[in-house]
């Protein structure tokens, strides 16, 4: 797998404010669990991320893929003909039937346009996307898989102390729609401490274009410049830390962004975005302060892209207790 700084892919690739160029792009830099842990730490705090392949057999990764896509198929998102495990779209529908979970936007403004309870339009597609959280064979078997929480406890050092955090966010992305903003995790997990880890799990294959997760360079200073610079503004105000939190938290677009745009905000930080493909059995890790996006699904085979966000942390540490239970419209996190 190329550096970050291999010459950039000649796939374009589409965010949701256009086509970035070439000099805004560069490669993920691949690492894999048989390397020494001590080189894996250093990598993860130098980069701000670690891209493990191979991590979970890739056998279970399609198990769960295989389960999601017929718990879905009665709303009619899977293409005739095709298998669940395949998951792809019916690109004779409507795509705005299909919208992402997350992508928060005014009512009737394309796909992941919600109501006032941050449920988006889509009908039985989004009752059975929600449900699909509280499945037995998702949040009990494949969020608590072995060898990803194994990994986690030694890479980490928390040992027995390590906890997943029952509330995760499982994303489909149906080809065409719109595409996950810029954003750092801390901004939803501010009631706990910066001390947590993601790890971002591609369910499937995804293509360069397939609108898998796109990584800012050096996002994780970027973002903790952010997180300081507002807290020290804050504080000059008299605002306490509580009251800092709202005000930050109403600064943000719409679903906690911090752009809509990763070609702009790229641009406008000087920085690129780093790209990869991700095959089944994949993680990425990233830190709280890690900042991230991703592509629009332009995947050629209309492949939808699934992957979850799940949050570990050190349960001897104070965590944000808000993630304790299952993911819901309207939870308020």
């Amino acid at each position: 797998m190329p550096h970050a700084s291999t010459p950039p892919p000649p796939t374009p690739l589409y965010v949701n404010d256009g086509l970035l160029d070439p000099e805004q792009v560069g490669y993920l830099h691949a690492s894999f669990p048989s390397e020494p842990l001590d080189d894996l730490r250093q990598r993860y705090e130098r980069d701000g991320y670690l891209f493990v392949k191979g991590l979970i057999p890739r056998v279970d990764v399609l198990k769960a893929r295989e389960a999601y896509f017929s718990l879905l198929a009665p709303s009619g998102v899977l293409a005739p003909g095709t298998l669940p495990v395949d998951g792809v779209f019916d690109d004779k529908k409507d795509k705005l039937d299909f919208p992402g979970m997350y992508v928060k936007l005014p009512i009737c403004q394309g796909a992941g346009s919600a109501d006032a309870n941050g449920r988006p339009r889509g009908g039985i597609f989004v009752d059975l996307a929600l449900q699909a959280h509280a499945e037995p064979w998702y949040k009990d078997v494949f969020c608590k898989h072995p060898a990803l929480c194994s990994f986690i406890a030694k890479f980490t050092g928390w040992g027995d102390n390590t906890f997943g955090l029952t509330r995760s966010l499982l994303r489909n992305n149906t080809p065409h729609n719109k595409a996950i903003g810029v954003q750092y995790d801390q901004i939803f997990l501010r009631h706990g401490e910066d001390t947590s880890m993601t790890a971002w799990v591609p369910m499937g294959d995804i293509a360069l274009d397939g609108g898998g997760l796109i990584y800012l360079e050096k996002g994780h200073t970027l973002g903790q410049e952010i997180e300081k610079d507002f807290y020290d503004r804050a504080r000059h105000t008299g605002l306490s830390e509580d009251e800092a939190k709202d005000a930050f938290n109403k600064n943000m677009m719409s679903g906690g962004l911090l752009a809509d745009g990763p070609k702009e905000f790229g641009a406008a930080h000087g920085r690129r975005w780093l790209v990869t493909e991700y095959e089944a059995g994949d993680v990425v890790f990233h830190t709280p302060y890690t900042i991230h996006a991703s592509t629009i699904n332009k995947d050629p085979k209309n492949v939808i892209r699934l992957g979850t966000d799940l949050r570990f942390v050190d349960s001897s540490r104070p965590y944000d207790t808000r993630w304790t239970s299952v993911y819901e419209f309207g939870d308020g996190v």
